[in-house]
């Protein structure tokens, strides 16, 4: 019986050797990640990102990176992008599918398919001024994967429970983030 290779497009061996080498200098395991949006129109606006620093240095992406964001019809807008609370699943989303492959790749199991479907409950009374004691964000969310594997359900589920352990976007949405809000405003009233 021949040796059979893994390959879910995963580097597991630069990861590795990228957390070995940050294990001796934690100041470059630090990173700041950039992100700018402009206001279009109405509740349209465009964000991006390139430039972000770490280890030690600022680095940018091969591209620059584009999002629209609006909302629906349906709030009286006109729906040129995706919500911004969507983008908050589409983070999620990849962030933990990101990390099944990672983990799979590392644990020597071939994916041959993984889809996340996620959805996150809202009550709009918060965000539209109607009830102060609605959240203004999603009262919860829920995440299903659907993975085929060579690979029994127990080994799948360890894989989604790693991935979510350390999934960042995970973290953001599920524990408190400080988020510090600065105006600095230009007045051009005369």
């Amino acid at each position: 019986m021949g040796e059979s290779t893994v390959n879910n497009g995963v580097n597991v061996e630069a990861l590795l050797a990228a957390r070995a080498a940050l294990t001796d200098a934690p100041e470059a395991a630090k990173f700041k990640w950039r992100a700018s949006c402009t206001w279009r129109n109405g509740t349209h606006s465009t964000s991006s990102v390139q430039g972000f620093s770490g280890l030690g240095a600022e680095q940018n992406h091969k591209t620059e990176f584009s999002f629209d964001a609006d909302h629906p019809e349906v709030f009286a807008s006109e729906d040129r992008g995706a919500t911004p609370v969507e983008y908050v699943l589409v983070g999620l989303a990849s962030c933990l599918t990101a990390g099944v492959a990672a983990v799979a790749q590392n644990r020597g199991i071939q994916l041959k398919s993984v889809e996340a479907k996620l959805e996150g409950d809202m009550d709009i009374q918060g965000i539209l001024g109607i009830d102060s004691d609605v959240r203004n964000g999603y009262s919860g969310i829920k995440v299903s994967f659907d993975i085929d594997a060579d690979a029994t359900p127990e080994e799948i589920e360890a894989i989604v429970a790693q991935s979510q352990k350390r999934s960042a976007v995970y973290d953001v949405v599920t524990n408190p983030t400080n988020v510090a809000v600065e105006v600095n405003s230009t007045n051009s009233a005369r």
